[in-house]
């Protein structure tokens, strides 16, 4: 017989968990490796939102952007 088993989610401390300094550094870690990727001209940028820390590279000069609109360089890079 198999007793049945409840979990209850903490949504406070799942809010907080996803705005924590320590996501934001997990965030930064990884839009910095996939800025390298890109290529010269690419910005990455880190920011809390109003529900979780959120992560955003981006091209910035007219060459990168250039090249992201012609090749999805940031979307690949994601890979």
């Amino acid at each position: 017989m198999s007793k049945k088993t409840r979990f209850k989610l903490n949504y406070k401390g799942v809010g907080q968990l996803m705005k924590s300094a320590e996501m934001q550094s997990v965030l930064e870690e990884k839009a910095k490796a996939i800025k390298n990727r890109c290529g010269e001209g690419y910005e990455q940028d880190v920011f809390v939102g109003k529900t979780r820390a959120n992560a955003m590279v981006s091209a910035k000069s007219y060459k990168a952007k250039k090249d992201n609109s012609k090749n999805n360089t940031i979307l690949k890079a994601l890979r």
